[in-house]
């Protein structure tokens, strides 16, 4: 039944969303989500303590390792660059290509041209840094709290009245906000087998080949197998100038095995995410592109989760006769 409360309580989850879009507040929501996602899969440890205490040390791993390999990432690209855009540059020659930049400085030049609308935030980088850091730890400490705590009224046995105005709405509005993480659950458990099923296969070919800094590439991979679609494109095309690095070549082959893997990948995607979510494939393209435009990459995180929570919303919603368009067929119960 669509009771005001209900209704009201999806306003509540658009207002959020909106607000999170506007102020740049994408991170601790995304990072509230992810955190959420790990310890509900921690839960067999039983005790939640003991849950978060093995939780806080998973982090501090995960963010080890993240500054090792970004720190790995700053010094080995350049090098990488420099190494691959002459071979990159002998190719394009030999077979015709006109390419933008002739070598590794006007590669740059070419690069500040297309993105010195952004160069602001360049300049800006340790202070965006600070900010997102403490986004992130916001909501992990929120995703903490509500794992060890989920219930929205503390005292729902303290009012003169049982269901009064504020128990009702803390009610629906903590229900829109379990439908809307269990979309992200269904999104982000079937991105997780993909990434990590992409990951290994690149493993088994990049060790096959011998090509260096094959660490770093896999967890470049692996992340970003963690953003859908566009995630596959970046891993893809370092992975492809890393190989120009050795020869042209490896390169050519490096894309082919990238292209037939990601063929595969269209099967896991239709089997596995395609199975949960059952959105069309152009439907996510728009949804990745107005997500980055609206919150950048955490909007491309965010945007298939929010079209598999319509779905979920939109199909608990029964339909009346009356509202029904001319034409269409009996309507279905929703749970």
């Amino acid at each position: 039944v669509m009771t005001k409360p209900r209704r009201n309580s999806y306003f509540v989850i658009l207002l959020t969303l909106v607000l999170a879009g506007w102020f740049g507040l994408g991170t601790p929501l995304v990072a509230a989500f992810f955190a959420s996602f790990v310890l509900h899969r921690l839960t067999f440890l039983r005790r939640k303590s003991l849950t978060v205490l093995v939780f806080l040390v998973l982090v501090s791993i995960i963010c080890s390792g993240l500054v090792y390999f970004l720190d790995q990432a700053v010094k080995t690209l350049p090098r990488v660059a420099t190494t691959a855009i002459p071979s990159i540059i002998q190719y394009g020659q030999e077979h015709g290509l006109d390419l933008p930049f002739t070598d590794w400085g006007s590669l740059k030049t070419f690069a500040l041209e297309n993105i010195k609308g952004q160069l602001h935030y360049i300049g800006n980088f340790a202070k965006i840094a600070t900010k997102q850091s403490v986004f992130l730890l916001i909501g992990i400490v929120v995703a903490i709290s509500i794992f060890l705590n989920p219930a929205t009224d503390l005292n729902p046995d303290g009012y003169a009245i049982r269901n009064n105005l504020y128990s009702v709405y803390a009610a629906e509005i903590a229900a829109r906000f379990r439908s809307l993480y269990h979309a992200f659950d269904d999104v982000m458990g079937a991105q997780l087998i993909i990434s990590t099923f992409n990951t290994g296969l690149t493993s088994v070919f990049l060790m096959w080949v011998g090509l260096p800094y094959t660490p770093l590439m896999l967890f470049i991979t692996f992340i970003c197998g963690l953003v859908p679609i566009v995630g596959n494109l970046i891993s893809n095309s370092i992975i492809v100038a890393f190989a120009f690095t050795i020869s042209p070549n490896l390169a050519i082959s490096a894309l082919v095995f990238l292209v037939l893997l990601h063929k595969l990948e269209y099967f896991l995607n239709s089997k596995i995410i395609g199975e949960r979510i059952k959105n069309p494939v152009w439907l996510t393209l728009i949804g990745l592109i107005l997500g980055e435009r609206l919150m950048g990459i955490t909007g491309m995180i965010l945007a298939p989760v929010i079209l598999n929570y319509i779905k979920i919303e939109a199909g608990r919603i029964k339909v009346q006769e009356a509202d029904k368009e001319p034409g269409a067929g009996p309507a279905k119960d929703g749970a």
